[in-house]
């Protein structure tokens, strides 16, 4: 297996990281739909080769929609994030808190929308990059940590999703979620890895961490 061919939606894809994405997997040979909600900077992303399309991430009823609209779909990336922190535990305030929590939100919104399409997939994938502060929070950072922690969460959640589908269908597992580590987020790194998600089995990457 590999990339070529593949129809992957990339979720909030208006950042570096999500250009270099949708770059490596348009030259990979895949069909790249990349979502955003600004109609100008979707604008790079279809110079890049990517089918674009204005739609909230943050949004099940939005992710619901686009779902309908693609169909068929091999591989889903929310990439919605940022940062804020500093200040220690009493600088993590709630406006910090609320402003990172769209990172969540896309993380529940996209597998939502397309678990279906995902798990009909032959070789569907799910993935969502978290940090490497997870494993040591910081009392600076601990809104950031505390919202990267519960979106893994949820993709393990996914990944048990996939597992007991096939197990309960009787059949090989073919969806796998997994679970992208950074310290600091290289696009590039990023990048080859994505692609990378369909050279190998699902079983081998279901509800699996991989520093990159």
């Amino acid at each position: 297996m590999n990339a070529a061919g593949r129809v992957v939606v990339i979720a909030g894809a208006t950042s570096e990281a999500g250009l270099a994405v949708t770059r490596a997997l348009v030259g990979a040979g895949a069909h790249v739909v990349a979502t955003g909600r600004s109609a100008s900077r979707l604008r790079e992303l279809r110079d890049a080769g990517a089918q674009v399309e204005a739609s909230d991430a943050t949004s099940l009823e939005s992710m619901t929609s686009l779902a309908g609209q693609i169909g068929p779909v091999d591989g889903v990336i929310p990439l919605v994030g940022g940062w804020r922190g500093g200040g220690g535990l009493a600088g993590q305030s709630d406006d910090d808190f609320d402003a990172l929590l769209p990172a969540l939100q896309a993380v529940r919104a996209t597998s939502r929308a397309f678990d279906v399409a995902l798990r009909a997939s032959d070789a569907g994938r799910f993935a969502i990059v978290s940090s490497t502060a997870v494993a040591r929070p910081l009392a600076g950072g601990a809104n950031y940590a505390a919202v990267k922690a519960a979106s893994e969460a949820w993709a393990r959640a996914v990944a048990h999703g996939f597992a007991k589908n096939a197990r309960d269908a009787e059949e090989p597992l073919h969806a796998a979620s997994v679970v992208f580590r950074a310290k600091q987020l290289d696009p590039d790194a990023l990048a080859a890895a994505v692609v990378a998600l369909w050279d190998a089995d699902a079983a081998d990457l279901n509800d699996g961490v991989i520093e990159i």
